[in-house]
């Protein structure tokens, strides 16, 4: 395996020109005076990707990821500065991208092929691997503009990687297919790595990054502000995703600073941390379902002293508590929680009583105390908690009291050496509940 990196990006910029209106920007066309603003979609970015390395690139919408991956494929131009690539790209940069909608799957795979440097006796010989992976059934001869996106993706994907390229980029593509097809494509992914492909993979998905890179790289505003191990750039991502504003201009001058720079595999993420509470870190998607004679109040994380916290420390014991004030006499309480993904995705949940029938009866007017303690095994990222309550009510039998979806935002920040993991992550919750019955103030 050639040690030459596969992609060399030095200095590279982007600038486009903003024009007050349309006629200004015709008038300047026609050779008028160009009374225009310079607006850089990158500025200032080097990178090389050599063989055999994954990496990930991260960032807020708009902050020059794919005008960088554009230009890595050819399809821009940069205003300045230099883009190498040695051997064949295969891209997913627009789902459909290279596909015409009024041609069958069939028809496509040929055209698609060609497009990436495949001769039509090259495309047969790979012809039924391509069929194989895509699993699309008799949707094959069907017009693409038929298909739904995760077949679309499916045939994309198929084709983009049995022409066995040099460079695969993959920019948020796979997010559309369904969960068995993106571990076929994973595992896809590490094979080619390890015959010697580079990969840049873009995605939100910061578990997969961390998974999936060996380096990653952090994008603001068409400015790099990070480069190294993926949990601590994921760290720094996080930060500037969630971080309070009025912190924002100090965060951003820390991370040009290099104060989360490391290098490849060096096992210098971020510094020793211990928990804390970013006021910034708020879910914007919470939601109060009706009470039925219960209300939930107070949620909140705390750490071994009892101090509210929301940034945790990997492997660290925390707990999570609520207090429920009853307005109605209920009967068979339960109280739980569940940790969600950003992208919804349920982690873990608990009940109170997993095998019994819960509190027998809780009077109206009572206040409880609920405290779900558990350790920070998460991988580093942000994830939401939901607080409920559900019993007896007389008349109506078993029902939610009350409950809160994503009452709670906490982010777990990297700490200490990265390490390869099978899985997304591996949560220790405690089984328990505590809870004390008191009458309300």
């Amino acid at each position: 395996m050639s040690s030459e990196p596969v992609v060399r990006v030095r200095g590279v910029g982007k600038r486009y020109e903003r024009f007050a209106s349309p006629s200004r920007r015709l008038l300047a066309l026609l050779g008028g005076p160009r009374r225009s603003q310079a607006h850089w979609a990158l500025r200032g970015v080097d990178l090389e990707v050599r063989p055999g390395e994954t990496v990930g690139l991260l960032g807020r919408n708009g902050s020059g990821k794919s005008t960088f991956l554009q230009m890595v494929c050819g399809t821009l131009e940069p205003t300045e500065g230099s883009v190498e690539v040695r051997g064949r790209v295969a891209a997913l940069l627009e789902l459909g991208a290279g596909f015409n909608p009024e041609f069958s799957g069939r028809e496509n795979v040929y055209l698609n092929a060609s497009m990436l440097g495949l001769s039509r006796a090259e495309t047969e010989r790979h012809f039924q691997a391509i069929v194989d992976f895509a699993d699309i059934g008799d949707y094959l001869d069907e017009p693409v503009r038929t298909y739904s996106s995760g077949m679309f993706v499916r045939l994309a994907f198929a084709v983009a990687v049995a022409v066995e390229p040099d460079l695969l980029v993959v920019d948020e593509a796979l997010a559309v297919g369904d969960e068995a097809f993106q571990r076929k494509c994973f595992a896809r992914i590490e094979q080619m790595k390890a015959r010697g492909a580079a990969i840049l993979f873009v995605s939100h998905a910061t578990a997969a990054v961390v998974q999936l890179c060996d380096r990653a790289v952090l994008l603001d505003a068409g400015e790099v502000l990070a480069v190294g191990a993926p949990k601590a750039v994921v760290a720094a991502y996080q930060k500037v995703l969630y971080g309070a504003p009025e912190r924002r201009a100090a965060l951003l001058a820390e991370l040009r600073a290099g104060r989360w720079e490391t290098a490849p595999g060096s096992g210098v993420g971020a510094p020793a941390m211990s928990a804390r509470f970013d006021p910034g870190l708020v879910p914007e998607s919470t939601v109060h379902y009706e009470s039925r004679g219960a209300r939930i109040e107070s949620p909140e994380l705390v750490d071994a002293e009892g101090r509210a916290v929301n940034v945790l420390a990997p492997g660290e014991c925390y707990r999570y508590r609520f207090r429920v004030r009853f307005d109605q006499a209920a009967r068979f309480v339960h109280f739980g929680m569940l940790i969600k993904s950003t992208s919804g995705v349920e982690l873990c949940g608990v009940d109170s009583h997993p095998h019994g029938e819960g509190v027998d009866a809780v009077p109206a007017g009572s206040l409880v105390d609920v405290a779900f303690p558990f350790r920070a095994s998460l991988l580093p990222g942000t994830y939401f908690l939901n607080a409920g309550c559900v019993g007896w009510l007389d008349g109506e039998g078993e029902t939610y009291l009350h409950r809160i979806v994503d009452a709670l935002a906490f982010r777990i920040e990297a700490a200490g050496s990265p390490t390869r993991r099978s899985g997304f992550f591996d949560l220790a919750l405690e089984p328990a509940c505590e809870y004390a019955i008191g009458a309300a103030p």
